[in-house]
């Protein structure tokens, strides 16, 4: 950390990057430090009954607002469902993905802009400007690269197909995002990397959430550009994922389930990575040499993200590791 009150970057997705951004943001405002850049993925995105959804991106805005149903862990609190009755009994959208009334609003409002011309960096500005966020919201880029999943069996499905139907019991072969080796960062991505004194790596799902930001072209290239440090915290504690689906995912392109092993799989940036530092849950405190060797500060905290309070004091570890 370069100044007393610094500039942050989050790479983020999923419900762990929600939470931990929560966190950042009520670190930071005990440091009265600006606001936080978001860097948000939008691999997770998809068109359904016409309209364009955004799961990641409504994730965090939906829990930076405090409107977020934190019991089911994605849509709006309080939300109604009958919208998607009356979808299901016109035999529309899929039976297993469920658009909540509330919800469908937002992917309404999302794509109406969109047909007007707006880019999905508009669109995200528009949508932050209903609730006080405390962070700046950029989706990784402004190109639509939603993640397929290539199966064992040959077949491809779109990733909330495999993720919410199928709760990730198909076996993985890959996962790709067509059309990304043509993509370029969102307006502000590089900028808000260049000019931070942190960038923090979410614990979110490491292929399928952080995965998809660092495969947009520049993206690596910034981070290892930056006079930022970049640090990243474990998702994995004890060996096992917090939350989903990861260790799947991770089988799929040949990392461990441990902490360690995805240190490497990020790498250190003296080593072509994009790694200074890593956060180690104390249950993984033994694997710290490991991390070391492989040319990355470790540092050992508690990280299990129990409530906004917990989140924050993991943030405070990141951003003075």
């Amino acid at each position: 950390m370069t100044s007393p009150q610094p500039r942050v970057v989050v790479l983020a997705g999923g419900v762990g990057g929600s939470k931990f951004t929560l966190g950042v943001r009520a670190a930071l405002r005990r440091l009265g430090a600006p606001d936080a850049t978001v860097v948000v993925n939008t691999g997770d995105d998809l068109w359904l009954s016409g309209v364009r959804l955004q799961p990641d991106v409504d994730s965090l805005t939906y829990a930076l607002a405090g409107v977020n149903d934190t019991e089911r862990g994605w849509g709006r609190a309080g939300d109604t469902e009958r919208v998607n009755e009356e979808l299901q009994a016109w035999g529309a959208g899929w039976p297993w993905f469920t658009l909540g009334d509330l919800d469908l609003g937002t992917h309404l409002a999302r794509t109406g802009w969109l047909r007007d011309g707006l880019t999905p960096t508009e669109v995200l500005a528009r949508m932050a400007q209903r609730w006080p966020l405390g962070v700046r919201l950029l989706p990784m880029t402004d190109t639509e690269v939603d993640t397929h999943v290539l199966l064992e069996d040959g077949r491809r499905l779109h990733f909330q197909e495999w993720w919410t139907r199928h709760r990730a019991t198909l076996t993985p072969r890959a996962f790709e995002n067509p059309g990304i080796a043509g993509a370029v960062p969102a307006p502000g991505v590089v900028d808000a990397i260049a000019q931070a004194d942190v960038v923090l790596l979410a614990p979110s799902n490491p292929v399928v959430s952080i995965g998809p930001i660092l495969a947009v072209p520049g993206m690596r290239e910034a981070l290892r550009a930056t006079s930022a440090r970049v640090v990243g915290v474990s998702p994995i504690i004890a060996g096992r994922v917090v939350r989903g689906m990861a260790d799947v995912c991770l089988t799929a392109i040949g990392v461990e389930t441990s902490a360690s092993a995805v240190a490497r799989h990020y790498a250190a940036r003296s080593a072509g990575g994009v790694l200074d530092a890593w956060l180690l849950a104390e249950e993984d405190a033994a694997a710290a040499p490991e991390v070391e060797a492989a040319g990355i500060r470790t540092v050992v905290a508690p990280l299990w993200m129990r409530d906004e309070t917990t989140s924050a004091a993991i943030a405070e570890a990141a951003l003075r590791a």
